[in-house]
């Protein structure tokens, strides 16, 4: 991160123990950390220090992280990765469709959460400045946003105005796990919220058109249950 502003980054975690961990790793990484021990006093420390992205826990002594995602969407769009031990797709699916960005269960690797962070904060970065590059690469894949053009290995490649559509959003949230519900929405409105089958199979057409190995995708990955990410650079491998 030379030559960059240091990321400071809030911690909202009651736990001392996973706090204390937190700030020893991440300030050897280049990262500058506050904390707080409660919803409310996370909540305000967002108001008040305006970090670059915050790590919540969902077990707050005084509300849920839920609910404390809920309240900060309603003015900011500050990046939110949820650190929980709970597991279940119930809660990773309620905690996404509600903004948060990203969802790691406890225990979690250091490497995985600091490729979730950094994958964050460039999505902040670009949205901050209202750029969209008008080409997106990743690996073999280039994609021509002005021109809706598609190339894998330099030929162009077809895509039905769905599967276009689909990629798009995707793109615009690389690095994000999206939910089938929030996919749905976007790309084919209120009325297919629950027309989950509708996303499986343009996904799989998806990998189909533009995976090296469709049955082992690098970009187009599933979060088992919850939705779908599309994985660029050095984010850490996930679920297929």
């Amino acid at each position: 991160m030379t030559g960059e502003p240091t990321p400071l980054v809030l911690c909202v975690e009651d736990e001392p123990q996973i706090r204390r961990f937190l700030r020893i790793a991440l300030t050897n990484n280049g990262y500058s950390l506050i904390e707080a021990a409660s919803g409310e006093e996370g909540l305000a420390q967002v108001a008040a220090s305006h970090p670059h992205l915050v790590i919540l826990d969902l077990g707050l002594p005084d509300m849920d992280g839920l609910e404390v995602t809920r309240r900060l969407r309603e003015w900011t769009q500050t990046p939110i990765i949820i650190l929980s031990v709970r597991g279940h797709e119930r809660d990773k699916i309620a905690v996404l469709d509600a903004g948060a960005d990203d969802y790691l269960i406890k225990p979690f690797g250091m490497g995985e959460l600091l490729a979730r962070m950094r994958a964050a904060l460039r999505r902040s970065a670009a949205s901050t400045k209202d750029e969209v590059d008008s080409i997106f690469q990743m690996g073999n894949i280039r994609v021509d946003m002005p021109h809706r053009q598609v190339f894998v290995n330099d030929k162009a490649v077809h895509l039905t105005p769905i599967e276009y559509k689909l990629l798009g959003t995707l793109i615009k949230h690389a690095g994000k796990v999206l939910t089938h519900h929030q996919l749905l929405k976007e790309v084919w409105g209120d009325t297919y919220a629950d027309e989950s089958h509708y996303l499986r199979v343009y996904m799989s057409q998806l990998r189909r058109k533009l995976e090296e190995n469709p049955a082992r995708p690098q970009h187009f990955l599933t979060e088992a249950g919850v939705g779908y990410r599309l994985v660029v650079g050095d984010s850490s491998p996930e679920s297929q």
